[in-house]
């Protein structure tokens, strides 16, 4: 059976697929320490659990509106209003099975075929995919450490072309933990409202950041970059809910029912429980997900320390999620028992042979320099697989 060429050309998630194979070693009796898979290591607060177990018992459990039901759609919009100065009606809320599907909804009815969409590097894996299965044109901007991985207006203004569809702003980023400055996203809306470039505003990991820093949604700086703007963002990472597979779009009202009519002909409503428990999530006490920044920001401290004390390796200070991303260029065509290694997929797969520590290299993201280590685990296993890294990289040649 002949596949189609659209599925042809469909990579893997190499962070699923490295987090697989963790997982696969560590069925095997293998003492892995996982660095890989991008989601909070402590579980769903307790009072967001009943809230399912009520659903249930109260006999939600059949098919709800599509685009979510009234109840949270009215959590979602108070939230946007609270938290980011923006103002929604619910006609402009399309919630979905994960902040994934959300996006995906969003390439596919606003891309044609051969539209350009910016996308500065190092990016989330799926953003590359999911522009390609829209049949737009990445157009890859490769950001620099040295201005904290961000998309500069002098680097948005010269890859505009008359093609050019939409622009993707991911703040806090993953992999890099950049977080967009107001004055920065200022500087950027200018730009984009002046030639009207649709915006992607990916903003799932807003409520994990640390030094004070604020997040700022690009849509709430002016109401015409609100109508260029799809915010992007959901429960899976600020209240450790990645499994109940919620996330949600606020876009304008066209755009919005578009992706509530595709959504209708492909998954119809995200699972009615789920919704239940995310209104409680966003409603209720931020109390767990509070002490929950605490411990990142603590894990985040030790790592990034003990990474930067590492000879050849060199990293940035995240403002955001649960990641950092060390370059590690010291250490490309250099060898290990022999064997060359030509960048950071070639350490990654040494390092999960011979220490039985997994990490993403950083190619899945745009940038083979690097890779991306996950704090999003306890500090015994951070500890414990920093020193293997530790080792390993001293026997390199």
């Amino acid at each position: 059976m002949n596949l189609a060429d659209r599925a042809k050309n469909i990579s893997p998630s190499p962070t699923l697929s490295i987090d697989a194979k963790a997982k696969k070693l560590i069925a095997g009796g293998a003492d892995v320490v996982n660095f890989g898979v991008g989601e909070p290591d402590f579980d769903t607060p307790d009072h967001i659990k009943q809230a399912a177990v009520d659903a249930i018992n109260r006999g939600m459990t059949k098919y709800t509106a599509v685009a979510g039901t009234d109840q949270i759609k009215e959590a979602i919009i108070k939230k946007l209003k609270d938290d980011n100065g923006l103002d929604y009606q619910p006609g402009q809320i399309v919630v979905s099975a994960g902040a994934k599907h959300s996006l995906y909804n969003a390439f596919q009815v606003l891309c044609q075929e051969g539209d350009e969409i910016i996308l500065p590097a190092p990016y989330w894996v799926s953003y590359l995919e999911q522009i390609k299965l829209a049949g737009g044109t990445p157009i890859i901007i490769q950001t620099r450490a040295s201005n904290g991985f961000k998309l500069t207006p002098e680097e948005l203004e010269s890859a505009i072309t008359p093609r050019t569809r939409m622009v993707l702003i991911n703040s806090p980023s993953n992999p890099t933990g950049a977080v967009y400055s107001r004055s920065e996203l200022e500087d950027l809306g200018k730009i984009l409202v002046r030639r009207e470039i649709t915006i992607i505003s990916d903003e799932i990991y807003e409520k994990l950041i640390y030094d004070g820093l604020e997040h700022v949604s690009i849509a709430s700086l002016s109401p015409e970059l609100k109508e260029l703007t799809v915010v992007i963002n959901g429960v899976s990472k600020s209240y450790a809910m990645t499994g109940w597979r919620i996330g949600y779009a606020a876009a304008p009202g066209s755009v919005a029912k578009a992706m509530a009519d595709l959504q209708s002909h492909s998954t119809s409503n995200p699972t009615s429980i789920a919704q239940a428990a995310s209104v409680v999530a966003l409603n209720g006490t931020q109390e767990p997900l509070q002490k929950m920044v605490v411990e990142f920001n603590r894990r985040r401290d030790y790592i990034l320390e003990r990474v930067n004390g590492i000879p050849g390796l060199n990293c940035n200070c995240p403002g955001g999620a649960f990641y950092v991303f060390p370059d590690m260029s010291h250490y490309i065509n250099r060898t290990y028992n022999g064997k060359k290694i030509g960048g950071a997929s070639d350490f990654a797969a040494i390092l999960l042979e011979k220490a039985n520590v997994a990490l993403v290299p950083g190619v899945a993201f745009g940038d083979d320099r690097c890779f991306r280590l996950s704090y999003a685990s306890s500090m015994e296993r951070i500890k414990e697989g920093l020193d293997r890294i530790e080792s390993l990289l001293a026997r390199i040649e």
